[in-house]
């Protein structure tokens, strides 16, 4: 039997679903820098009506600043990013602030908001530097099944992962919640230990971190301090509307060149340099790259008229294959301190589900009184008024309370939906659906991720971080009770681990799809039917690598990079 579907009224209940990882402890001091590369990167307004460069690449994303880093070693290259920088913004920048940052809603966020048709609320970057200035900062490498699928060179692979990781991938500290959590994955078999290591193995392990030991965060946009300052530009608040396109004469359309708006609303044009190697490249992510793709006339050809866009390629696969890994999981609140980690260590399964966690507070984004909220919740739950909850939510001591969230997010995934144009405005999100639990495998492995989480929540290691008496019965309650979807709930996901994994699916921001190989692209990622244009990102994905995705992403700008020179500067000549 299904009830009425959570209300989203408030800010709390409308954003806790995109920012439940957000589990913080302490207000740290904000931290801010002049960008290390200032010389060449500029606000949109600044740039001339028309411009020319040997490659131009749109979206300042986690592929996109290592890919025009490593191009402006030969060539001069042109990046476009419609957000701004993440230097100076103490949310961004400070691991205390990381909720903040997601649950920001205003006009010109970093983090801009959509729900998808699923009703699961998720969040496109907006900011130099992409989604690694929003994530929750995990650092791990793709599977080695993942890279011979992709046909890519491991060597070369491997001295990609080292470049980016050299610049900003620390590794993180052990304290006392996530070594629980790591002795909990190993009493509930996730075996064998495999201590600190970047690469993908089964069993448990921590991995690497963009954060700092300060808590400072670093991102992809710090890739572009490896840039050739004399053959880069790259400008800011820069929304590209379409690809321009030629003939010559030719058999097959060209790209030559594209059409960004500046923040004042003034229309410039960059074009390619004469030279058939030069191209342009989509890094605008598995929203923005097939949606710059139909906006451009490479799509639906049915689709595309229903918008009014001229049809250049009818290319039905464009904005098919978006999936998003699903997540759940479990918020335990702590009789102790616990504290901050977003997440270190993983749980790598056979079955196929990683096991996370993260602690802290939860109020530095959902506020005192929507985190009272939560524990009234649990109080009444539990009879512990007088431990949890005080009078009024606005006497909390601190800004800090203890809780954490252990945390499953589902391999692959199978299920796959699409991607359709709600307008011609480039700035508006496109509408997602992404079929989250259509494939019964994807919800098999949802239990089975689940009933681990159990086990850790259950085990002796994790059990000086639990109310005695609680019972994990009542933390799932509690969870049904949070909406952290908009999404109806059934009174059978108290009981029943399948109706609980459908009702109180998140994201975990690891979406993908949209442009995949031998689909829209080729496997040089080529945009199969026309010339001249590449897309090299996560939207070339038929799923996520790894644990979590960033590693690869950066890595693949950076790869892609290096293949592209090399092919342009075979035999010395350009």
């Amino acid at each position: 039997m299904a009830s009425s579907s959570a209300s989203s009224s408030s800010p709390f209940w409308r954003l806790v679903g995109a920012a439940i990882l957000g589990i913080l402890l302490f207000s740290a001091s904000c931290f801010s820098e002049k960008p290390p590369y200032h010389t060449f990167a500029h606000d949109a307004t600044f740039a001339p009506p028309v411009s020319y460069y040997d490659y131009i690449v749109i979206g300042g994303g986690t592929s996109g600043c290592a890919l025009a880093a490593t191009l402006s070693d030969r060539a001069t290259v042109l990046l476009l990013e419609r957000g701004d920088l993440p230097y100076g913004n103490p949310t961004i920048n400070n691991i205390a602030t990381f909720g903040v940052t997601l649950s920001d809603v205003s006009p010109n966020s970093p983090a801009q908001q959509f729900i998808s048709t699923d009703g699961v609320i998720n969040v496109r970057p907006r900011v130099l530097g992409g989604g690694s200035c929003l994530n929750a900062g995990f650092y791990t490498r793709a599977e080695s099944d993942f890279v011979q699928r992709a046909g890519w060179n491991p060597q070369l692979v491997n001295e990609s992962y080292k470049w980016v990781e050299r610049k900003i991938v620390f590794r993180p500290p052990m304290l006392e919640w996530q070594s629980a959590v790591k002795d909990g994955l190993l009493e509930a078999g996730v075996l064998p230990f495999n201590g600190f290591t970047y690469d993908h193995i089964n069993g448990t392990k921590f991995g690497g971190t963009i954060f700092d030991h300060d808590g400072h965060r670093h991102t992809a946009a710090d890739l572009l301090e490896y840039a050739d300052p004399r053959r880069i530009k790259v400008y800011l608040k820069a929304t590209v509307h379409r690809i321009i396109f030629g003939s010559n004469g030719q058999p097959r359309p060209r790209a030559t060149g594209v059409e960004f708006r500046d923040a004042r609303g003034n229309m410039h044009q960059a074009f390619l340099n004469k030279g058939s190697l030069n191209e342009i490249i989509l890094s605008a992510g598995a929203l923005g790259s097939p949606q710059l793709l139909m906006l451009s006339g490479i799509g639906p050809k049915f689709h595309l008229a229903s918008l009014g866009i001229e049809l250049l390629l009818d290319q039905p696969m464009v904005g098919q294959g978006m999936s998003d890994n699903p997540m759940n999981g479990i918020v335990i609140p702590s009789p102790r301190r616990v504290e901050i980690s977003l997440i270190q260590v993983v749980g790598i399964t056979r079955f196929g589900s990683y096991v996370e966690a993260a602690s802290g507070s939860i109020t530095d984004h959902i506020g005192p009184h929507g985190f009272a909220q939560f524990l009234e919740m649990f109080a009444n739950r539990t009879g512990l008024n007088d431990t949890m909850l005080p009078d009024k939510a606005n006497q909390f001591p601190s800004r800090s309370a203890n809780a954490g969230i252990i945390l499953e997010k589902v391999t692959g995934p199978l299920s796959t939906g699409h991607l359709e144009l709600q307008s011609r405005d480039p700035s508006d999100n496109p509408r997602v659906t992404f079929n989250y639990f259509q494939d019964p495998q994807d919800l098999q492995r949802c239990v089975q991720g689940m009933r681990t989480v159990i086990e850790v929540i259950e085990s002796r290691s994790f059990s000086k971080f639990r109310y005695p008496g609680v019972s994990v019965e009542t933390l799932i309650s509690l969870m049904l009770g949070l909406p952290v979807n908009v999404r109806p709930r059934h009174l059978s996901a108290a009981f029943s681990l399948e109706q609980f994994c459908i009702d109180t699916v998140m994201t975990i921001w690891h979406y993908h799809g949209g442009c995949q190989v031998r689909r829209v692209v080729d496997q040089n990622y080529r945009v199969i039917g026309v010339d001249g244009l590449r897309v090299i990102d996560g939207s070339t994905f038929d799923s996520s690598p790894g644990t979590n995705p960033q590693a690869t992403v950066m890595m693949l700008g950076r790869y892609m990079g290096q293949r592209i020179l090399r092919q342009r500067f075979r035999g010395g000549k350009k």
